[in-house]
């Protein structure tokens, strides 16, 4: 039993996209004997490529369900089955990444017909959907709507299958995709790993966490780690089995969490900048023996961005001026921007100039004093973090709302 997909995502930066439409035909070897087809409201907005590709418009989606009032069909229809498609990673992440922000994990075996053609019909020019389906004289209606390429793509399988007589190839290609082997580990162990910063956590087939870090992207980070030659990752590499990760937002709520659960990390920032003859430079701190950095970087580039940004500004050009926006008072202040996840913000608690907490709360959530955030909080010995610079660096990027008087 096979259900044969497509999918019209919105366009959206890579795994921050939404499905806003599905099709999926459920094929019994023989004929059609379920379908379903459905717009679905993104929630968010629908690029001005992916409206002008599919002809769909924000004004179709609006009304259209959400995902969540379609994934007990989806489940149903895909149930007991193989999920195939023409590109099936797509199709496949895409259900997966939409079950996950539902807390449901979404797993189901795959074919991709690609790669199936490239086998069985070698002499093809180009095996892009409707190039292909069409110097096969399949016909292709509606093209780039998920209805008529999931059409177009169960058309395709039902030759390929007839092509392949013994089904050998079909055979092959489920047991390359399912068997234990390294490269598929690696595959299922990130698949569905951001590229977003975050804390690692690395665990044996017991649960035991054998390494933990926080990282600037967690998908490239542990890709790195089971392509890595260095005997200092052989271990790892062989004895995890699962990969858990908390999101962490910026490097200060990064460095908070991981003080939290009592994670360190060593950070060098060799590089400073510093201000001479009416101009900002920046230099590596141990050229500057006597002169202390304005701010410090953990490279040459990072630091010549902020000098392009401080020369941008022309209020800035007067090196007091910068001292003074850097500058932390000691008051009691509130310090709000953004959280962890699209929909949240954090915010940092100072007491006469000293953060004494942070925390996290919803969007929605209305902060009108300081007693209402008293459950959110989490107090912490800040004397043994350094977050000075990183402060100053938020400062600077104007990453912060500054509510100037404590909240009563």
């Amino acid at each position: 039993m096979y259900s044969v997909i497509d999918i019209e995502s919105n366009g959206a930066p890579f795994r921050k996209e939404s499905i806003i439409e599905i099709a999926v035909y459920k094929y019994d070897g023989h004929r059609i004997v379920d379908q379903f087809i459905s717009l679905v409201n993104p929630e968010s907005d629908i690029t001005p490529f992916v409206q002008k590709l599919t002809s769909i418009s924000p004004k179709m989606v609006k009304t259209a369900p959400k995902f969540h009032e379609l994934a007990k069909r989806v489940v149903e229809i895909t149930e007991h089955t193989t999920l195939v498609g023409h590109n099936i990673e797509f199709d496949y992440r895409m259900l997966r990444q939409e079950f996950k922000r539902l807390g449901y994990e979404f797993k189901i075996n795959t074919i991709d017909t690609i790669p199936l053609a490239k086998k069985l019909i070698p002499q093809a020019e180009s095996y892009n959907l409707g190039k292909l389906v069409k110097s096969l004289g399949i016909p292709l209606v509606h093209q780039h709507r998920a209805s008529g390429d999931a059409k177009a793509t169960l058309e395709l399988f039902k030759l390929l299958m007839i092509k392949d007589k013994d089904s050998e190839i079909i055979q092959q290609h489920h047991d390359e995709v399912n068997e234990k082997s390294y490269l598929n580990k690696i595959r299922d162990l990130t698949q569905d790993l951001p590229a977003e910063k975050g804390i690692l956590y690395f665990q044996d087939q017991d649960g035991k966490i054998i390494f933990s870090d926080f990282v600037d992207d967690l998908n490239k980070f542990s890709k790195g780690v089971f392509h890595s030659k260095s005997k200092r990752w052989i271990t790892i590499q062989e004895d995890v089995e699962q990969i858990q990760y908390e999101l962490t937002g910026n490097d200060i709520l990064a460095k908070l969490m991981m003080k939290t659960k009592g994670l360190k990390k060593t950070e060098k920032l060799p590089f400073g900048l510093y201000h001479k003859s009416e101009k900002y430079f920046v230099d590596k701190i141990s050229n500057q023996q006597v002169d202390k950095p304005l701010l410090k970087f953990k490279s040459f580039t990072q630091g010549i961005k902020a000098v392009s940004f401080i020369n941008s500004r022309g209020d800035l050009k007067e090196v007091k001026n910068l001292q003074q926006l850097l500058a932390i008072h000691k008051k009691d202040e509130l310090w709000l921007s953004t959280g962890r996840t699209l929909g949240e913000k954090s915010f940092l608690v100072f007491e006469k100039g000293k953060l004494s907490a942070y925390g996290f709360y919803e969007l929605y959530t209305q902060i009108e004093s300081l007693q209402k955030l008293s459950s959110l909080k989490i107090d912490i010995d800040f004397s043994t973090v350094d977050l000075q610079n990183d402060l100053k660096l938020g400062l600077l990027r104007g990453d912060f709302e500054i509510v100037p008087t404590p909240l009563k």
